[in-house]
């Protein structure tokens, strides 16, 4: 059977049993921050199983796109060393929101795993929480399993929790025992379910949520009771198709043997020399996967992760010999083996292998310079004393040539040093706090939330895509983070209204600013805010109190509110334009709409030329001069994919979806507010477009008004360069070209000039020279020389030597030090220019190097030439003294 057939298998089992199938989420989650990665099936039903969302279905199946590399779940380091942990895995689920329980779970697993699937009964084990005795007995009663293999188990191994509070409740493993051959262990131990070795592994676990756990640690049981099971894709596959590991299966072989084909080095199976391989396979499916779905390389988070991977899977890429980029190869095996069941990854497919391939090509070159500095600095311990690479310097070649750790570590090892990993450890833990210091800034709600805001929230509603102002009555207060009945006047807190026309700030649109007034009431809203669903207004009392249950006119900044919605509009077409000039891979990575302007981050790794932009801009102004119709419906989530409009990959939807589409251009999925024709924008200028972080650009554009302003702006900057150069606006360029051609005409005779006076103090200098055995040093300082002309001056002064001397020069020059050393041939096994300017710089507070004839180098105090030539003649005497 091969995978293709199991998962397909899998599926129209629980079909067949009335489960609805349901995509796979995507491994970026949408809308759940406390995840870097989806990590289980359960994931997307999250809301369901704490009581906040629902779904059309009650019973449900599918094979789920799953990250496990950090946190709880850090499977990383046991990656490609054993054979069946992964990176990226697909988990086989079934679920039922609050229809059947126990007794279907386990009698349709073990159904399909002994009837369907043929797994040999006597190979079988079942294991129960310890207080579980309804589970056990089940196990009895349905199935014909071996009663001595039903295994009790503590909380530890058979006791299911969200998190330390919320749903909960026991779970039934089913392992199975491959056979004492496949013990992995040498030390002394015993094989047995939930040990240490490979022999007993688990394949399905079947978790019953029936408990809802306090603050206290209490269990209440919940009104309705949930299944959530898991199966591991890869693990089924490689029993059934008796195998003896994971990656000798029909899910990884096809990408090692490409990866052998391309290294030139067999795979030697499951052993250690075979880690390379696996490795590579891996990390290749994760990072397929994840950068299809909207992750990206990066410096934090997950883009981390992605980045860790890559240069881990390349770096095992070097140990089989392969020197140049070579991951973005594997995407095209990696779509023979999975598209047909995840066809993102087929339409792409470009997107992945330039991202890829643009982040291998930088991490060769940062692996050429870190290499270049890693071997600098180990030929400098023993000279030092020391057989350990300082915390600090392994950091430094980590943070700022972006040297990985591991790498550091792993060629200090081989080398027979080892680096002070408790030190690394320090610089991260402070660079983390800066971090962190600096991301708390400006935030000015807790993260917990507003308390009591969840149990009267259901009384808000928002009103604001049709009203600017209407008449609501104040359901909640909150003062300095706490509920309360009054704002007095002065003060400042949150206010949650029943009948809402502020816009709370979400999909990147900022929130509404506006007025409140009562009788004797007037406050400002300066921001409003979207928690638990609601527009939740940051309000200042000017005068009068603000109180709850208080009925008061809420009106919208329209002004702020109408050039907000020019601009969210425009981010639409800007959108559309992109994706048409630059290709499908483009998508959107990010957006800020405020009134005064849009940011617009997306997928693409070229800076645009002016073409490109223009370009943009023109098809964005052909929209707004067309006077387009901006209809906005309300829909089912599938029937708007249908539609074709376009979604955000982070963003996360409910089952009902609005849908924003400027008629016969653009469709998008958006909860924000939006024009009613797309002449109403104006107009549309880019303003800036530069790089963001690898492979995002950023654009900032105007609308509006604000296109106006830049215009008269740019006409009065015109206007004013006219006057001072005595030109007509169209003449302008031609005269600015002309000014140029003076300024550099002027420059070159002045350079003339200062060489020639330069040149002429040649006499001077030698003059000042000093003779040793034989030898005459010569000191030289010039003022206002660049680094090419003062190399010029000490081969001129060499010349003038006409035998054997040492030659040291220095000149300021931009409030720089520059310096070059000179050494005759003959001498350099006794005087070595680098060692002189090396000397020098040091002085000046810089660094340099170059040949033992001829070396150069720079330095931060051009005050200190002086003295630093004095220590260059020193060092020079001493060593002609010999």
């Amino acid at each position: 059977m091969n995978s293709k057939e199991i998962r397909a298998g899998f599926i129209d089992f629980f079909r067949e049993r009335g489960h609805a199938f349901v995509e796979s989420s995507t491994v970026v989650p949408k809308g759940d921050t406390t995840l870097l990665f989806t990590n289980a099936g359960m994931n997307q039903f999250k809301d369901v199983f704490l009581g906040i969302g629902s779904r059309p279905y009650t019973r449900a199946a599918n094979t789920q796109k799953c990250m496990r590399v950090s946190g709880k779940h850090n499977d990383l380091d046991a990656v490609g060393r054993d054979t069946y942990h992964h990176t990226f895995f697909e988990m086989l689920g079934n679920w039922s929101f609050g229809d059947y329980y126990k007794k279907e779970a386990i009698s349709w697993a073990w159904e399909l795993l002994t009837d369907v699937w043929g797994l040999p009964k006597d190979k079988l084990y079942a294991t129960v929480y310890k207080d579980d005795q309804e589970a056990e007995d089940l196990w009895k009663s349905l199935t014909d399993i071996d009663h001595e293999r039903i295994l009790r188990f503590a909380e530890k191994e058979n006791f299911w929790e969200m998190g330390d509070t919320g749903p909960c409740g026991p779970c039934s493993e089913i392992h199975i025992d491959l056979g004492p051959e496949r013990c992995d262990l040498s030390k002394p131990h015993k094989c047995q379910v939930n040990g240490e070795c490979g022999r007993y592994i688990e394949l399905w676990n079947l978790v019953f949520i029936q408990y809802n756990r306090d603050e206290t640690g209490a269990l209440t049981t919940l009104p309705s009771k949930h299944v959530d099971t898991g199966a591991g894709f890869e693990r089924v596959t490689m029993v059934l198709q008796g195998a003896d590991s994971n990656y000798s299966t029909d899910v990884f072989m096809p990408i090692i043997n490409e990866i052998a084909r391309l290294s030139g080095t067999p795979y030697p199976g499951n052993c250690p020399e075979g880690m390379a391989h696996r490795v590579i396979a891996d990390h290749i499916r994760a990072l397929t996967f994840t950068i299809a779905d909207g992750a990206l390389p990066g410096n934090e988070g997950r883009g981390y992760v992605l980045r860790r991977l890559l240069r881990r899977a390349a770096r095992f890429g070097l140990k089989l010999g392969i020197r140049e980029p070579f991951l973005h190869r594997l995407i095209e095996v990696v779509i023979k083996v999975m598209g047909e069941a995840f066809p993102e990854i087929v339409s792409r497919r470009s997107q992945v292998e330039d991202v890829i391939r643009n982040e291998e090509e930088k991490f060769a070159r940062t692996l050429g310079t870190g290499l270049e500095l890693l071997d600098n600095l180990i030929a400098s311990l023993p000279e030092r004393g020391m057989k350990i690479i300082p915390g600090d310097e392994a950091f430094k070649l980590y943070d700022t040539y972006g040297f990985p750790y591991e790498l550091t570590e792993e060629i200090a090892v081989e080398k027979g040093f080892g680096v002070d990993r408790p030190g690394f450890d320090e610089m991260m833990s402070q660079q983390r706090e800066r971090a962190r210091a600096a991301r708390k800034k400006g935030v000015f709600v807790a993260e917990g939330g507003l308390p009591g805001l969840e149990t009267i929230v259901s009384g808000h509603s928002f009103v604001g895509y049709g009203a600017d102002e209407t008449q609501a009555s104040v359901l909640g207060i909150w003062r300095d983070g706490l509920e309360a009945s009054l704002l007095p006047e002065g003060e400042e807190g949150f206010v949650l209204l029943d009948r809402c026309p502020f816009y709370g700030e979400s999909g990147g649109q900022t929130g509404d600013q506006g007025i409140l007034r009562g009788s004797e009431l007037e406050a400002t809203v300066e921001d409003t805010v979207k928690l638990a669903g609601a527009c939740v207004c940051l309000v200042k009392v000017g005068s009068g109190d603000l109180g709850t249950g208080m009925t008061l006119t809420a009106r919208v900044s329209t002004e702020n509110r109408r050039a907000t919605e020019r601009n969210h509009t425009a981010t639409h077409l800007l959108h559309r334009a992109l994706k048409d000039v630059l290709g499908d891979h483009v998508n959107q990575a990010g957006s800020l709409v405020e009134p005064g302007r849009l940011r617009f981050d997306f997928t693409h790794f070229d800076r645009l030329e002016k073409e490109q932009i223009r370009d943009i801009e023109n098809r964005v102004n052909s929209r707004i001069l067309a006077d387009l119709p901006v209809n906005v419906n309300e829909m089912g989530y599938d029937e708007a994919m249908g539609t074709g409009a376009m979604a955000l990959f982070e963003e996360k939807y409910g089952d009902r979806v609005r849908v924003v589409e400027v008629e016969g251009y653009s469709r998008e999925l958006c909860g924000g507010t939006h024009v009613s024709r797309t002449g109403m924008i104006g107009s549309f200028r880019v303003v800036a477009e530069a790089s963001v972080s690898q492979g995002i650009r950023r654009i900032e554009a105007l609308t509006g008004h604000r296109c106006l302003q830049l215009l008269d702006t740019s006409r009065e900057t015109v206007d004013q360069i006219c006057h001072v150069l005595g030109a007509p606006a169209d003449g302008v360029v031609k005269a600015v070209e002309n000014l140029r051609e003076t300024l550099r005409e002027k420059e070159r005779e002045i350079n003339q000039l200062r060489d020639t006076a330069m040149m002429s103090e040649m006499d001077t200098f030698l003059s000042r020279s000093i003779e040793v055995e034989g030898v005459r040093v010569v000191p030289a300082i010039v003022r206002g020389v660049e680094m090419d002309k003062l190399r010029t001056l000490a081969d001129r002064i060499m010349e003038k030597i006409g035998g054997r001397g040492v030659v040291v020069t220095g000149s300021d020059h931009d409030g720089k030090a520059f310096l070059v050393a000179k050494v005759s041939r003959d001498l350099i096994s006794s005087v070595k220019a680098g060692d002189l300017v090396r000397e020098m710089a040091s002085i000046c507070g810089g660094g340099g190097g170059g040949r033992p004839d001829m070396a150069q180098a720079g330095g931060k105090d051009p005050s200190k030439i002086a003295e630093a030539l004095e220590a260059g003649v020193s060092m020079a005497r001493k060593a002609l003294h010999g």
